[in-house]
């Protein structure tokens, strides 16, 4: 399964895709994430199911000083990435 995520609210300068990194990792998921110059925060997981749906509970409330006011989520198709990045 693959899932494309825009997540919007106080999501920049609070280590939110360090904490999307370290997440994904412990689930075992694949993809990217990246700070958009909109100030929202996107991100692409690959997974099972279970795993990204897990994950993307964890985007809503992000790190410690985050503020999320909103997650939205399309499937998309599988790029068949072999790792998480922070781009």
């Amino acid at each position: 399964m693959a899932r494309l995520l825009l997540i919007t609210g106080r999501v920049q300068g609070v280590g939110f895709r360090y904490f999307t990194y370290r997440q994904a990792a412990a689930l075992d998921v694949c993809g990217w994430v990246r700070n958009l110059p909109s100030g929202q925060v996107e991100a692409h997981f690959e997974g099972s199911l279970e795993a990204v749906l897990e994950l993307e509970r964890h985007m809503a409330s992000g790190p410690r000083f985050s503020s999320v006011t909103a997650v939205d989520a399309t499937e998309v198709d599988n790029e068949e990435y072999e790792r998480f990045e922070i781009r």
